[in-house]
C-alpha cells in the first residue's frame, strides 16, 4: 500500500496544497499531514478516497503522538483533557479504508496519530449533519463517475486564535474536495466556524450557554487567501465558478440541500 497523499488519484494532476509557513510533511497510509511545528496542528492534510472500495469496519485505534516528530511539536493529550474539547479527526476514520481489509484497517488506525487532529468544541464535532457529512455527500453525487475523491481539510492557523494550555484553539476550518467528472476537475470548498463555540477565558473553552457554530460553502480562492496555502488547480475547477453566484459569496449552509455541486 502506497503511503501519502497521490496527486494523480483522480487521474488529473491535483498537488499537495502547500502552505507559506514552515511545515513537517508526515505521510500515512493514503493520506499525509502537513504540520505546522510552530503552532502544533496541522495546516494541511490531504487524503485519496475511492468509494467503490470503502469499508465499514469497526472502530479501532488510540489517539497517539507520532514517534517521528518531537511531542513538542504536536498538540498531544494535555490539551484535550478535562475540558469540552474533543479530538477532532481532520482526514476522518474511515476515509482512508478502502480495498484490502487489512490495509484499510491499518490506515484507519493511522487516523488516530495526533498530528491528524484538532481542537473541536464537543457540539461542533459531533455535528455530523453538516460537516462530518459533507465527504459523503460529494462522495454520493461524483458515483456517476469513478467515486474517488481527493479531499483536503485543516484548521485555519490564524494570529489571533485564543491561546489555550501552550497552543491556540483554531476558530475556523476548513475542506476542499475534489473529484473528475465528464467535463474535468471539479472542486468545492467549505468553511466551518466554531467562534461561538469557544471561550478560552479563565482558562475555560466552550463555555456554557453554547452558542452556534455555523458552515458555508465558500469560494476556493478565499479558502487559499485565509488559509495561507497554494491549491493549483483547484480554483479553477471550484463548482462555484460555474453556478450562477457571485463570485465572492460564501453560501450558508443548513443542510446537505443548500449545497451547489
Amino acid at each position: 500500500m502506497t503511503d501519502g497523499y497521490e496527486a494523480e488519484f483522480l487521474g488529473a494532476a491535483v498537488a499537495l496544497p502547500e502552505p507559506a509557513r514552515e511545515f513537517r510533511t508526515l505521510e500515512y497510509p493514503r493520506f499525509t499531514v502537513l504540520l505546522d511545528p510552530a503552532r502544533r496542528l496541522a495546516s494541511v492534510t490531504a487524503v485519496n478516497i475511492d468509494g467503490a472500495q470503502l469499508r465499514d469496519l469497526a472502530r479501532e485505534g488510540e489517539w497517539r503522538l507520532d514517534p517521528r516528530i518531537d511531542a513538542d511539536e504536536q498538540t498531544g493529550p494535555e490539551v484535550y483533557a478535562r475540558n469540552d474539547l474533543d479530538r477532532g479527526h481532520l482526514v476522518r476514520r474511515r476515509d482512508p479504508g478502502w480495498g484490502d481489509a487489512a490495509e484499510a484497517r491499518e490506515a484507519m488506525e493511522a487516523t488516530f496519530f495526533y498530528p491528524n487532529a484538532a481542537p473541536q468544541a464537543a457540539g461542533f464535532n459531533q455535528s455530523k449533519e453538516l460537516w462530518l457529512g459533507l465527504e459523503d455527500h460529494v462522495l454520493a453525487y461524483a458515483e456517476t463517475t469513478d467515486q474517488r475523491l481527493s479531499v483536503f481539510t485543516a484548521p485555519v492557523l490564524a494570529d489571533d486564535d485564543p491561546p489555550y494550555r501552550g497552543i491556540r484553539i483554531p476558530l475556523r476550518f476548513w475542506k476542499i474536495a475534489a473529484w473528475q467528472d465528464a467535463t474535468g476537475l471539479r472542486a468545492a470548498g467549505f468553511v466551518l466556524d466554531q467562534t461561538e463555540l469557544v471561550d478560552t477565558s479563565e482558562g475555560l473553552l466552550a463555555a456554557p450557554p453554547l452558542g452556534a457554530f455555523r458552515t458555508f460553502q465558500a469560494p476556493i480562492a478565499d479558502i487559499a487567501g485565509i488559509a495561507g496555502i497554494e491549491v493549483g488547480p483547484l480554483v479553477d475547477a471550484d463548482v462555484l465558478d460555474r453556478a450562477d453566484v457571485r463570485a465572492s459569496e460564501w453560501r450558508a449552509l443548513h443542510s446537505a440541500r443548500d449545497m451547489i455541486l
